[in-house]
């Protein structure tokens, strides 16, 4: 194994960063305000309808001109021209990480292994198009000549969450008579709660698996393609299943006709492949026209980062926070595949361990329903957990003073995590003396505000989910990990694999794991009536 003896903690810049934190490490978000009424707006960068306030950070601009000395020293822009480049940036798989070239415009030249990649993608966009706009039509009708009216996306992973959140983002620009549904767990319950009132007559299934061999995504297919051919027969199974993979003899002897495979490739990262053919589902629900849109708003982010200096670029600023938090300061930092599998490693590119944290744990809740869940530890915990609060400036449905309270509540926390309420304010405003030990929150608790102009849009969401992209790979940079494989992930897809075999097999199958599962293996077969 490497000696380990390069990485973050080994660059010039980290010392003086060091040094800088041991120097603030007296100061509140208060005492920083004070010192510098103008904080406000040296510390917020806009970009492409983004507005970013960092002002609520734990940080000054000298914090941000040191952690840019640091990204570049760590060798951050040279990352993304070999990225950009399609070189192989996913070092232990050997593999371009190339997700910028599925929103690249059609005229645009992006090479990987020696070829021009952008006339297979949208070769690919434009089936996909064709396809989408005949279901969104009716024209697309299942075998009994019925319009279909539910599509039923089966994946796991990146073939489930980033089409699933989409869906979810944009469901008003959904037909009302088009519902979308998304299958991924194999809990037989979560089948049932996605079938259990559909017609399988007006019903299509897309599988999503580049191999299409994936445990879960393929055992609910199976299950699917048999509650089709239960009611409608065999032959139905082609007008009502279609495939996102690249293994056409899987795809062929599932019953689904090539023609309506929709393929991607092996530089596209599963989290990173909601704008690949991956996205068929989101297609269906937006259109084509819709799903254009949304690859606008990743590529302007992508140009963002490409062309735009460290000091004022987006991305780069939120990953040099994180890093901040998570190793400066030693915060447990707040897209949670994204980030987490993304990040969540051990070792760094040259296989030698790391020896500073890597990913945060990130939860999230949409609008307030975080403030009556998890808020009360962000305020008060044990724990300082930096947070990210989001906000649209315009509502996407106006109605009443619902989305100025929205927005009330979002500044109101911000506000409340940095300066907190001492036990001399509660005082004043006539708290009782044995209640103000409970009530006093410390404040001093760092957060950003990200402010995206206008209403949800697809062109929103992908600027979003580009930045979030774009954050992880600068943090990936600065860690010294390889942010575009997952092996622990594959590991456990071997162990469910075997473990499946063995409580599924007829006869008492010889068990050689720990003495635990083996107990745990023969408890769960007799309950099943299966002999252990």
């Amino acid at each position: 194994m490497p000696d380990g003896t390069g990485g973050l903690d080994a660059l010039p810049s980290w010392a003086a960063l060091r040094a800088h934190a041991q120097e603030l490490e007296d100061s509140t978000l208060g005492d920083l305000f004070a010192a510098d009424p103008a904080r406000g707006g040296a510390l917020t960068f806009e970009a492409e309808g983004l507005l970013l306030d960092a002002s609520k950070q734990r940080v000054t601009a000298q914090t941000l001109e040191l952690l840019v000395a640091l990204a570049r020293e760590a060798g951050l822009e040279e990352r993304v021209t070999a990225m950009f480049a399609g070189e192989h940036v996913n070092v232990s798989e050997d593999r371009a990480a190339l997700h910028v070239a599925l929103r690249a415009p059609r005229a645009a030249y992006v090479e990987t292994g020696g070829a021009d990649v952008v006339p297979a993608v949208h070769e690919v966009l434009d089936r996909m198009a064709d396809f989408a706009e005949r279901v969104r039509s009716g024209a697309w009708t299942g075998a009994t000549g019925e319009r279909i009216r539910t599509v039923v996306n089966i994946g796991i992973g990146g073939s489930y969450l980033g089409p699933e959140m989409a869906a979810i983002a944009l469901a008003a620009y959904v037909p009302d008579e088009l519902d979308l549904r998304f299958l991924s767990n194999v809990d037989g319950s979560d089948f049932w709660r996605v079938t259990r009132d559909l017609d399988p007559a007006s019903t299509l299934v897309i599988v999503a698996s580049k191999t299409f061999t994936t445990l879960e995504t393929m055992t609910n297919a199976q299950t699917m393609r048999d509650w089709i051919v239960g009611t409608l027969g065999e032959d139905a199974v082609a007008r009502h299943v279609v495939a996102v993979s690249t293994n056409e003899q899987l795809v062929r002897d599932f019953g689904i006709d090539p023609a309506n495979m929709f393929g991607f490739w092996d530089w596209v990262g599963g989290r990173y492949s909601m704008d690949s053919a991956i996205g068929l589902s989101t297609m269906i629900a937006i259109g084509a026209e819709g799903f254009a849109e949304l690859l606008s708003g990743f590529h302007a982010i992508d140009e963002h980062l490409r062309e735009t200096p460290l000091e004022r670029n987006l991305p780069v600023l939120m990953g040099l926070l994180s890093v901040w938090n998570r190793n400066v300061l030693g915060l447990p930092t707040y897209l949670q595949q994204l980030e987490m599998e993304s990040n969540g490693k051990h070792v760094m590119t040259d296989g030698s361990r790391v020896r500073w944290e890597t990913s945060p744990v990130l939860w999230g809740e949409p609008g307030t329903n975080g403030q009556h869940s998890f808020h009360q530890l962000l305020h008060q915990g044990t724990e300082i957990v930096p947070a990210e609060l989001i906000a649209f400036t315009r509502p996407l449905h106006d109605v009443g003073p619902h989305h100025d309270l929205l927005l009330a509540n979002l500044l109101g926390q911000a506000e409340a995590l940095a300066f907190g309420r001492s036990a001399e304010e509660l005082r004043a405003l006539g708290s009782p003396e044995d209640q103000i030990p409970h009530r006093v929150c410390e404040g001093n608790r760092p957060s950003s505000v990200l402010l995206v102009d206008g209403a949800i849009t697809p062109t929103a969401v992908g600027k979003l989910v580009a930045l979030y992209e774009h954050r992880v790979l600068t943090e990936g940079v600065l860690w010294g990990i390889d942010s575009f494989d997952q092996w622990g992930v594959e590991l456990g897809k071997v162990a469910a694999g075997t473990l499946a075999d063995e409580l599924t097999a007829q006869a008492a199958p010889d068990l050689r794991h720990d003495a635990a599962t083996n107990a745990l293996v023969r408890r769960l077969r007799a309950a099943r009536g299966r002999p252990s």
